[in-house]
């Protein structure tokens, strides 16, 4: 009897996980098997052979709740439309069958995916489908969507990558310099030869793993019509490991140095990028958690704890002291204050009235109100908030000026390369003109062109930062450099952020200290820590009673004494015989807000305040700060539309601010800068994150960003004049394969010193 064939061991057909079975087609799971049947079914099955590695295993845990969670927008023919992401897309053929099963999904209108960055853009019927059951689909395959604001699937293989580039260089380096040494010492041969083929093993996984970011990115550039810098860049690798590779076997110096070294920076940048790119995921998370999880709903028979998502408009809800609110409303009934710094930016508390609106996420300092509801849910401010935050994080990146140059470089360095063999072959012999045309090819490597850029941007990063001002990636430090207008919020900004006594005479500030020593109460808090900072004794107090709105009562010196407002940003403190005395408190300017400003202001750019606070108030602090142009009493969206008009007109704005009511208006600018002490929200959605109670990081930044793209110019020029003589030099015969590459490391390290003039210029102008 014959025995049964034993399992073979082979890859899943669709994902590639090691299965056992019998047949020319396994599966690992029914995931996977019910993907390549939607592939199939879609008459898809060129993807198969157009990938360049396995799709990602099917995912059986469904999202659809949170796919619903992705903000769509109603267009004008009743068809609705959703920017997102998609994670785990390998190659261009998962972007086109991604592409294809949803075009073919029942109710779609249209899809486009990038290929470069996973970002897609759908439209569909919603009387034919939902997003959800399209999405499902791609799920299905194995691939992720997310909402653009969401965490992406984290993917740690670009870091192992550049961990092994780096310990592959370091010991590529450090043998090179041996062998080279040897040339002088008299190294025996043997040792040279070792060190050599050591070399080439180390340099071998550089070159055919840890380069594969950007032999897949140019062969997908390729294929779609695109030259961009990966493309000379995997050139310049393929060409400095098949050089060495050949040099090892024939016993010559290989230069695999250079190459190892060039992978390892390259992909150091891309690591910094990806990093960059995560910013603002958790931001509308963070606007969302300002409203509370429950709401105290005013009945006849009571009150009823209730979800904020319960109520309706018309709902009557109460609200008590220290409590935010849950919902847009309008007070009808008691009376307390009321702090919005946090949502519309208006520094001081407002004393609420009957009919007053109050926006969800403000919060009553003292008193008791009823409020009835005008907006809840989707509908409220903040919510408005949370979608222009999640609409304006997607906003596509400008290409680099490197990226703009590869087409021409690649095409001139080809272009001279096939000439060279041309022209030299029928005069020169076969075996000239292939050494002629590879030492061109590698001459003109890459290396400065590729480095002029992560290098001046990594020393500007590094200038800025010392500085104080601390940016998420590279590419905002290129944004800062073409602004032209900086718009400031005032409070937390341009202001502290906190009340303080401006106007007060030592007898009132006594008593008013003693009412307040106990108070919560933002202007008691300004008045006790005034009391303090002058050195007044604060006295006993006794029989206080604080009314929510009004002012505070009590007992000093055996003395009835009470505290009124006396107009914004005045308070009276009377006795029962009259006026005793005034005391002014206001949000004073960061002491080196007129300093900063001035520098801006020299740069050449338009400097203006936008703020939600009151216009007397603005124009004051504008006068002290130094800035020109004002806009007060602005809603948060207001902000928001204020930058995007600006943009329109073909400038680029920079934002600071500090506030939950700053982070539409800090997605929305080129860039965005949030002050460290400021509200979670503002600091994840920023760009830039200043960590000083200072306004001088950003003056600072935008001259480092400044001169960061100056370098990059000067290291460009540089580049291409290199390049330009060398490849003549090349074509001529005068240089061979291995002056070509010992040559490569003198244009970087032009590009290096290039880089290091950054801060050497940062210090020079801070001492003049």
């Amino acid at each position: 009897m014959n025995a049964a064939p034993a399992p073979a061991v082979q890859p899943c057909a669709h994902c590639g996980a090691p299965t056992e079975g019998i047949g020319e087609v396994l599966y690992c799971c029914h995931g996977c098997e019910a993907a390549a049947a939607i592939i199939r079914g879609a008459g898809l099955e060129r993807y198969y052979d157009r990938r360049e590695s396995y799709a990602p295993r099917p995912d059986a845990v469904s999202r659809a709740a949170a796919w619903e969670q992705i903000p769509s927008s109603v267009q004008p023919d009743g068809t609705e439309q959703a920017d997102l992401c998609i994670d785990g897309l390998r190659c261009a053929a998962c972007v086109w069958v991604t592409e294809q099963v949803l075009a073919d999904a029942p109710g779609v209108v249209s899809v486009r995916v990038s290929y470069a960055d996973g970002r897609a853009r759908l439209q569909w019927d919603p009387e034919q489908t939902s997003l959800s059951a399209a999405l499902a689909q791609v799920a299905a395959l194995g691939y992720a969507p997310r909402a653009p604001h969401a965490e992406p699937v984290r993917d740690d293989t670009l870091l192992t990558a550049l961990g092994v580039a780096v310990f592959a260089a370091m010991n590529v380096m450090m043998l090179s310099v041996s062998v080279y040494l040897g040339w002088s010492s008299g190294m025996e041969a043997r040792y040279a030869a070792l060190f050599r083929w050591v070399n080439l093993v180390l340099a071998t996984p550089v070159a055919l793993w840890c380069a594969r970011p950007f032999y897949q990115a140019a062969l997908n550039g390729l294929r779609h019509g695109v030259l961009h810098m990966d493309l000379p860049v995997s050139l310049g690798v393929i060409l400095l490991y098949s050089h060495g590779f050949i040099a090892t076997w024939m016993g010559q110096d290989a230069y695999l140095d250079s190459m190892t070294m060039l992978v390892a920076l390259l992909l150091g940048g891309r690591v910094i990028e990806q990093g960059g790119r995560r910013r603002a995921a958790s931001a509308a998370r963070t606007l969302s958690a300002q409203i509370p999880t429950s709401a105290r709903r005013v009945l006849d028979a009571g009150l009823e704890e209730v979800a904020p998502d319960a109520l309706k408009t018309g709902d009557r809800v109460r609200i008590l002291a220290g409590e935010t609110f849950a919902a847009d409303g309008v007070v009808s009934a008691g009376q307390g204050t009321v702090q919005m710094s946090l949502v519309t930016g208006e520094s001081a508390p407002l004393v609420t009235e009957d009919g007053m609106s109050v926006p969800a996420g403000a919060t009553l300092l003292d008193g008791e109100i009823d409020l009835t509801v005008t907006a809840v849910g989707q509908q409220t401010t903040i919510a408005a908030m949370v979608r222009r935050l999640e609409q304006a994080i997607g906003r596509p990146t400008a290409p680099r000026i490197t990226d703009r140059l590869a087409p021409w470089f690649v095409g001139l360095t080809l272009g001279a390369a096939a000439l060279t063999f041309l022209l030299s072959a029928p005069s020169a012999g076969l075996d000239d003109a292939l050494a002629r045309t590879v030492a061109v090819l590698v001459v003109a490597c890459p290396c400065a062109l590729a480095l002029a850029w992560p290098l001046a941007i990594s020393v500007g990063m590094g200038s800025a930062a010392r500085r104080g001002l601390i940016l998420r990636s590279g590419a905002v430090l290129d944004e800062l450099a073409t602004v032209d207008v900086v718009a400031l919020d005032k409070t937390g900004t341009v202001t502290g952020g906190r009340l303080a006594v401006c106007s007060a005479d030592d007898a009132t500030l006594r008593i008013a200290a003693g009412l307040e020593r106990s108070s919560a109460h933002p202007i008691g808090r300004a008045i006790v820590a005034e009391a303090t900072r002058r050195g007044v004794a604060i006295p006993q107090s006794h029989g206080i009673v604080e009314h929510p709105g009004l002012g505070i009562d009590g007992v000093v010196d055996d003395r009835r004494w009470r505290i009124r407002s006396a107009g914004p940003g005045r308070v009276a403190v009377e006795a029962d015989d009259g006026l005793f005395g005034e005391i002014a408190l206001h949000d004073r300017i960061r002491p080196d807000a007129a300093r900063a400003i001035a520098r801006m202001k020299d740069a050449g750019l338009e400097v203006v305040l936008l703020t939600g606070d009151h216009e007397d108030v603005a124009v004051r602090i504008a006068a002290q700060a130094g800035i020109p142009d004002v806009l007060a009493a602005m809603k948060p969206e207001e902000k928001a539309d204020w930058i995007a008009a600006r943009q329109r007109a073909g400038q680029r704005v920079l934002f600071v601010g500090d506030g939950l009511n700053d982070g539409p208006a800090l997605a929305v600018a080129d860039v965005g800068v949030a002050m460290g002490a400021g509200a979670a929200s503002s600091v994840q959605a920023a760009d830039a994150i200043v960590a000083a109670e200072r306004l001088g990081p950003v003056a600072a930044g935008v001259s480092a960003a400044r001169w960061s793209q100056r370098a990059i110019r000067k290291n460009l020029r540089r580049s291409i004049s290199y390049n330009v003589g060398a490849v003549l030099a090349a074509a001529a015969g005068l240089v061979n394969p291995l002056v070509a590459a010992i040559l490569m490391p003198l244009s970087s390290g032009m590009v290096l010193i290039g880089a290091l003039s950054i801060e050497r210029k940062m210090r020079r102008m801070e001492n003049t």
